[in-house]
């Protein structure tokens, strides 16, 4: 048994119909292929100056001419899917999209594999995906797993029975990748105002990390990267619920911020930080659940909206408030929250956690929040956007180095 770290369905069946189920994206086939082979990240990047609009078209527009594109990406707690039209050059319109928490990782850190009823349940949600996809006319796209899939030890058979029951060929790509495809989507956000930033991804079962470095190019340059095996369901699921004590709250941070101090030490993040030659060096952006939710309670939203939330900054200060507001709740009190609700009230305080080690250990002051990343990132490589076509570059010594980091964190943690 792995020793903790802390102390202390069919097609042509029926299938579930739960309409509050599909809430719309922004609540915090085509072009198959292989995960990314090697430590090296590169791809396309977004144009500083580009902001992929969001705004959703015409609902009973789903033929009109012209291609349309679909960007899934199947995580370890939510199946989330957007649907694209090209516009202008360099933006695109989101026709659609498709947001459910299927917990297909649930267990997943105690048995090593997925669950029949997460498999069910997930396999519900794509078919929903498929559903949309057929109406709106989709001419491309591209379906994507990500660490449940990679850490499971029948996450390839997980993906066949997806294949045979639905049609739909997902890549189980690497963490590389998913990164890659992450900073596509939501560098748009990152000011030029600061020569670097650390850009990050809080997911259900892994966290990413980048830093960039921004120079004359309109395209970052990756200076490095690792991941973490750590996410608001493994944490949640391994200390023992979502109700997270003061002392294993504390725990989790310590831990989060030992498994990046290598990273730390590679880069010296810390250097960057803070006040030289009379301006500020370093940025934080963040992409995930937890950021654009404490988002949407910072700004006090009755209802989560994508458009007030993209885009914000909070200080460092407003965030540990906020934190500590949420555990001092019941699971009752955050599940009656609009900016959390029921499914998402036992891994707020896991994700807090994760944030929490990443803004101590790197005091930049401020974060900005995206409500974009992977999903925009894959439809960018779809549509072909010029600025999509520019590639990240990586020092590969460090990209090697960051890697042999990454397994060091994966053993740490078993």
């Amino acid at each position: 048994m792995a020793t903790r770290w802390w102390h202390g369905r069919r097609k042509g069946s029926s299938r579930r119909r739960n309409a509050s189920a599909d809430a719309a994206a922004s609540v915090g086939g085509g072009a198959d292929g292989d995960a990314c082979p090697g430590p090296a990240l590169s791809g396309p990047a977004l144009s500083a100056a580009a902001a992929p609009p969001v705004a959703t078209g015409d609902p009973d527009a789903g033929h009109e001419a012209g291609e349309v594109y679909a960007a899934i990406d199947l995580g370890t707690n939510n199946c989330r899917m957007l649907i694209a039209r090209p516009e202008a050059e360099g933006t695109f319109r989101v026709i659609d999209s498709f947001s459910r928490i299927t917990r297909l990782g649930e267990g997943l850190s105690s048995s090593g594999e997925l669950s029949q009823a997460a498999q069910d349940r997930t396999i519900d949600a794509l078919y929903r995906c498929a559903e949309k996809m057929e109406r709106r006319g989709v001419t491309a796209s591209r379906k994507v797993a990500t660490e449940a899939c990679r850490r499971a030890s029948n996450g390839r058979e997980f993906l066949e029975r997806v294949y045979r029951e639905t049609g739909m060929r997902l890549e189980c790509i690497s963490a590389h990748e998913e990164a890659r495809l992450a900073l596509a989507g939501c560098a748009s956000l990152l000011s030029r105002q600061q020569p670097y930033a650390l850009v990050f991804d809080i997911g259900g079962g892994s966290t990413e990390l980048l830093w960039v470095k921004l120079t004359d190019s309109p395209f970052p340059c990756v200076e490095g990267f690792t991941t973490l095996p750590l996410g608001v369901m493994t944490v949640a699921e391994d200390c023992g619920g979502g109700d997270l004590s003061l002392r294993t709250y504390r725990t989790v941070v310590d831990h989060v911020q030992t498994l990046l101090q290598p990273f730390e030490l590679r880069h010296h993040i810390s250097d960057h930080i803070g006040q030289q030659a009379g301006a500020v060096q370093a940025q934080m952006l963040g992409t995930s659940g937890t950021v654009t939710t404490l988002a949407g309670l910072h700004l006090g939203l009755s209802r989560y909206d994508r458009s007030l939330v993209d885009g914000i900054s909070m200080g460092f200060d407003d965030i540990t408030l906020l934190s500590r507001g949420l555990a001092a709740m019941s699971h009752r009190q955050r599940a009656e929250s609009p900016c959390i609700g029921p499914q998402r009230a036992d891994l707020v305080l896991a994700g807090c956690a994760i944030l929490e080690a990443i803004c101590t250990l790197w005091p930049m002051g401020q974060l900005t929040v995206a409500d974009r990343g992977l999903r925009e990132g894959m439809l960018m490589d779809l549509i072909g956007l010029p600025s999509a076509r520019q590639a990240l570059t990586q020092n590969h010594s460090r990209a090697h180095r960051d890697h042999r980091d990454h397994v060091s964190n994966r053993k740490a943690v078993v």
